[in-house]
């Protein structure tokens, strides 16, 4: 009884775990990918270790996700220098440069966990080809960070 008590316990926790990962539905606009991505990013291991570069995994378009590769890389690219800043920053700001039907453009500040501020070029597509991401906005690149300034 205490091994199907135990192994129940994990099964709950660990569907509760992913039940916080949001996944791409064509409803999520634009900016909100990027809210949802960055907010992650900014509490990156909670609720376990790396769940915010998860979070933005699910959102990076296949055509990224082919550049990047599996999340195992992809969590690797996140913790390089050029995109570690991004990991739990303490504010951005999201300010949308341009939108159109199919492609959105913006920039976002960042303030790092040490204070330096960054600017990043975030671009999502829509997702034109059928499948299960169809009609979904996702991430196709980040620049690297561009410094910006240090806070005082």
């Amino acid at each position: 009884m205490k091994v199907f008590t135990t192994i129940t316990f994990i099964i709950l926790f660990s569907t509760s775990l992913l039940a916080d990962i949001k996944k791409p539905t064509p409803d999520i606009k634009p900016e909100d990918v990027i809210k949802i991505q960055l907010s992650s990013l900014m509490k990156n291991n909670e609720p376990y270790l790396n769940a915010g570069i998860e979070q933005t995994w699910e959102f990076a378009h296949p055509s990224n996700r082919a550049f990047t590769g599996p999340l195992q890389r992809f969590t690797k690219m996140m913790y390089a220098p050029s995109y570690a800043v991004m990991l739990d920053h303490t504010k951005h700001e999201i300010l949308e440069v341009k939108l159109d039907n199919n492609s959105a453009y913006f920039f976002i500040e960042l303030t790092a966990s040490d204070g330096k501020m960054f600017g990043f070029k975030w671009t999502l597509e829509k997702v034109m080809d059928d499948g299960i991401f169809k009609d979904c906005w996702m991430t196709t690149a980040v620049s690297t960070p561009m410094p910006l300034s240090t806070s005082s």
